[in-house]
């Protein structure tokens, strides 16, 4: 008699479909390293980026933003999928934190397109930021992400006014060069 598993693949069964990330032990997570996070979206949703989907992502962020031990640092909001820069205090702490970020998120969505079901097509994507050089390459990659999708949008280095992303966080960061200080972060923002 064939043994039988509980977990895993089993003889004969076919693979499952649809999973982009392999479901391997995450990284141990420290509270002091920030996380670059990718949310990818289901295939067939209308573009995030429309004005009324970016209001409902925008207010999802609101709620969501800040739970105990949980922080959002930074989003970038694409066509088909969302990068974010997000603190914890642990792994339990970062899932539950995006796991409400989540479901605020499919909601607004869902609403706004007029539609039931699951948003996210996958796991979310995370890659802890361990060094100062990490961190600025994880900050640099979330906020001009656009650029990387929009060939049209390459520009000199320096960030001219024209060209801040407004589905993104980008215009309250603080470190752009050559660029006055944007005004202190309040409630009402998304970060």
């Amino acid at each position: 008699k064939p043994r039988t598993f509980r977990r895993g693949r089993r003889p004969g069964r076919p693979r499952k479909k649809g999973s982009l990330l392999s479901h391997v032990r995450r990284p141990q997570l420290s509270g002091r390293h920030p996380l670059h996070v990718t949310w990818r979206v289901r295939v067939g949703l209308p573009n995030l980026r429309s004005p009324r989907a970016m209001r409902a992502i925008r207010a999802a962020f609101v709620a969501g933003k800040k739970r105990e031990g949980f922080r959002l640092v930074h989003f970038s909001v694409q066509k088909n999928h969302v990068h974010m820069i997000c603190e914890a205090e642990n792994a339990t702490v970062l899932a539950r934190g995006l796991q409400g970020l989540a479901v605020r998120f499919a909601r607004g969505v869902n609403r706004v397109f007029g539609r039931r079901g699951s948003v996210l097509a996958d796991r979310y994507h995370g890659r802890v930021l361990r060094t100062p050089r990490e961190v600025r390459w994880a900050l640099g990659y979330v906020l001009c992400n656009t650029r990387k999708h929009n060939a049209e949008l390459l520009v000199p280095k320096q960030l001219p006014r024209r060209w801040l992303d407004s589905c993104s966080s980008a215009a309250l960061f603080d470190g752009w060069k050559g660029r006055e200080a944007p005004r202190a972060p309040s409630e009402e923002d998304p970060v």
